[in-house]
């Protein structure tokens, strides 16, 4: 079992920063952040391969999002910096823990299908 508890989110003018803490109970192999718009699907903003430390992100946000473990506090946190309205979204934290073969790369650790624990959510808002 996978607990994920998500804090951070708040309201913030674009181009300012917040940063996203997950913390995970219990082993996990992948993690990811994953945000849903209103009226829109899930989907995937950055992943995390826990053992190697290998990251992957979304086109959106690359060079913005920087997604970073703290292993010793089982915590992941998500960097957002220079932050656009488009960004606003209530964000999810993600955890796999069962150590399935996944096709390499960030389209698999993108995918929400692939997680099997997920955080409570919370709330971005960037206002012009």
């Amino acid at each position: 079992q996978v607990q994920l508890v998500e804090s951070g989110g708040g309201s913030v003018q674009a181009g300012q920063s917040l940063r996203l803490s997950c913390i995970a109970t219990g082993y996990t192999y992948r993690m990811g952040w994953f945000r849903q718009r209103p009226g829109q699907e899930r989907e995937g903003v950055a992943g995390l391969a826990t053992g190697s430390g290998k990251t992957f992100y979304a086109d959106s946000v690359k060079g913005r999002f920087t997604l970073s473990p703290d292993n010793a506090k089982n915590t992941i946190y998500l960097q957002m910096t220079d932050l656009k309205p488009e960004d606003t979204a209530t964000y999810y934290c993600a955890a796999e823990n069962t150590g399935r073969r996944w096709p390499p790369g960030a389209t698999s650790f993108l995918n929400d299908t692939n997680y099997n624990y997920w955080g409570q959510g919370t709330q971005v808002t960037v206002s012009s």
